[in-house]
């Protein structure tokens, strides 16, 4: 499946928002084993809280779709994303596609020595809400960020531990 193809199917969500959200975090793994790790969807309810990850459609490779809802019984957040590439063991790029969460976002392992892998995770949303979300989104960032460099501390001591694979 050819990169330009599933992006442009995807419409004004393909396209970087004005959210945009990066953490990074060091791995004391081979990258092969990492990014693989990190294609078991389903396992990433491991790792991300209130979660609930599952690929809805494919085998969970380029042009899957994978929904993840995260919250508290009946309230919660679903997210779409389509799987637009694959680059294993060096790259993987969605598309977020929902109703709510949209935009571009990526996952790059980049080997170190010693087996150590550099992860880097980079998302840019779509924000609802108009202006108004505009404006609070510098209030709301250093949340997000945090969030997100938490989860991946955590994918990664998973990883470590040989209970992620």
């Amino acid at each position: 499946m050819s990169e330009t193809g599933p992006i442009n199917n995807l419409g004004d969500a393909a396209r970087p928002g004005t959210g945009e959200v990066t953490a990074t975090v060091i791995v004391n793994a081979p990258a092969p084993q990492v990014f693989a790790a990190f294609m078991n969807w389903e396992r990433q309810s491991d790792w991300i809280p209130l979660t609930k990850v599952r690929v809805v459609e494919g085998d969970g490779g380029e042009g899957s779709l994978i929904e993840a809802i995260t919250g508290v019984g009946r309230a919660g957040l679903r997210d779409e994303m389509r799987v637009v590439r694959v680059d294993a063991p060096y790259e993987l790029r969605v598309v977020h596609c929902g109703k709510v969460l949209r935009g571009p976002g990526s996952m790059r392992c980049t080997a170190m020595g010693g087996d150590r892998t550099q992860v880097v995770m980079h998302e840019w949303f779509h924000l609802p809400g108009g202006a108004a979300t505009k404006v609070a989104w510098p209030l709301l960032w250093p949340g997000s960020k945090l969030s997100l460099k938490a989860s991946l501390k955590k994918f990664g001591r998973l990883v470590e531990e040989g209970r992620l694979r």
